[in-house]
C-alpha cells in the first residue's frame, strides 16, 4: 500500500502577524521538499473539510462557539498572546480535522499504509476549553476519538515529538487510560507542563529533554521510556504529533536534533505500528519554525514512511 499526504490550499490562509513563526511559508517549504522526484510515488489527496461534530467528542460546544465567535470578519485577531486567527481560520483548522480523521479512515480501511498530514495551524497545546500556543483545536486528540468512534479502536497511542510539550493532548487524556501519551520535548521551555511526574491515570509518559542536548539524549528518550511503554500498551493506531521544531536549526528551543533523528524515529514507531497495530500509523504535523530544518526534516520523515 501507498503513504498517502494530506493538504490544502486553505491551510495558506491562515494569517499570522508579520515576524510570527507559524507562517504559511511553513507548508511552501515542505511542499517544495515533497515535490522531489523522491516523492513522486506520495498518494496526494487534497484534505476533506471536517465534521464539526467529531470537534465536540474533545472539546465542550461553548469553547467551540467560543473560537468560531472570534473569528474575524477581516484583520487579525488574538486569541491569546501567541495565538492568532484571521477570516480563513475556521475553514483551515476544520479542513486540519478533515484531513486528521479521513487518514484514520483509511490506515482502518486499507486505502493507505501511513499518512502525513501537511496542516496548518497546528493542534497540540490546544486543551479541552483552551486556544493556546499557535492551535485553536486538538486534531491528534480528535482525530484519536474519531478512531475509536468510528473504527472501534480500544487503545490509541499519540507519540509527540514536538520540541514544546503538548500540553492540551495531555490535558484532554489526563484521566482516560484508553489513549496513552507520550512526550519527548525540551524542559524548560513553553508551556513549562511535561515533567516525569506527570503520569495522569498512568496513561502519560513524559521524557523531558535539557536544553543543548541532542541526539543521543533522544534516541535514549524513545528507546528507554516511550517504546517500552507502546509494546505494554499495544495501541491499534499510532497517531504521531509531528513537529520538527527540534531540529538545531530551530528558532524557538535549543535541542539539537537532525533529520536523521527523525528518520530513525519515524522507522522505530514504524516497528511499533507493525508489531501492534496492522501498521496503521497517522502523522500529524506540529511545529518547526526554521524553513530549512522543517523542509529536511519532513522529508526524512515521510521518505521513511514510504519505505514501508
Amino acid at each position: 500500500m501507498v503513504t498517502r499526504l494530506y493538504t490544502h490550499p486553505i491551510y495558506l490562509e491562515h494569517l499570522t502577524p508579520p515576524g510570527h513563526p507559524e507562517r504559511p511559508d511553513r507548508l511552501r517549504a515542505i511542499s517544495r521538499a515533497l515535490d522531489e522526484e523522491g516523492f513522486a510515488a506520495l498518494d496526494r489527496v487534497e484534505a476533506p473539510m471536517g465534521d464539526e461534530q467529531s470537534i465536540l467528542r474533545v472539546h465542550p460546544e461553548q469553547f467551540v462557539e467560543s473560537v468560531r465567535a472570534a473569528i474575524p470578519q477581516a484583520g487579525l485577531a488574538s486569541l491569546d498572546a501567541d495565538t492568532v486567527a484571521s477570516p480563513k481560520s475556521w475553514q483551515a483548522t476544520l479542513t486540519a480535522i478533515g484531513a486528521a480523521n479521513a487518514a484514520v479512515d483509511d490506515v482502518f480501511e486499507g486505502r493507505a499504509a501511513n499518512v502525513f498530514v501537511a496542516s496548518r495551524p497546528p493542534g497540540h497545546h490546544a486543551e479541552k476549553t483552551t486556544a493556546m500556543g499557535f492551535c485553536l483545536f486538538n486534531h491528534a486528540a480528535i482525530a484519536a476519538r474519531h478512531a475509536q468512534a468510528k473504527h472501534g479502536a480500544e487503545r490509541v497511542a499519540i507519540v509527540d515529538w514536538d520540541v514544546h510539550h503538548g500540553n492540551g493532548t495531555q490535558d484532554i487524556f489526563w484521566d482516560d487510560p484508553t489513549v496513552l501519551y507520550c512526550s519527548t520535548h525540551q524542559m524548560p521551555l513553553y508551556p513549562g507542563t511535561g515533567a516525569k511526574t506527570e503520569t495522569g491515570a498512568g496513561n502519560i509518559v513524559n521524557a523531558p529533554l535539557a536544553p543543548q542536548t541532542g541526539s543521543e539524549q533522544f534516541r535514549d528518550a524513545l528507546l528507554s521510556r516511550v517504546l517500552p511503554s507502546l509494546d505494554a500498551f499495544c495501541p491499534d493506531l499510532i497517531i504521531i504529533s509531528a513537529g520538527f521544531d527540534a531540529h538545531h536549526r530551530d528558532p524557538l528551543a535549543e535541542i539539537n536534533l537532525t533529520e536523521d533523528d527523525f528518520d530513525w524515529a519515524t522507522g522505530q514507531l514504524m516497528e511499533r505500528a507493525a508489531r501492534h497495530s496492522s501498521n496503521r500509523l497517522v502523522s500529524l504535523l506540529e511545529g518547526g519554525y526554521d524553513l530549512q530544518g522543517l523542509a529536511f526534516s519532513v522529508a526524512a520523515h515521510v521518505g521513511r514512511l514510504m519505505k514501508g
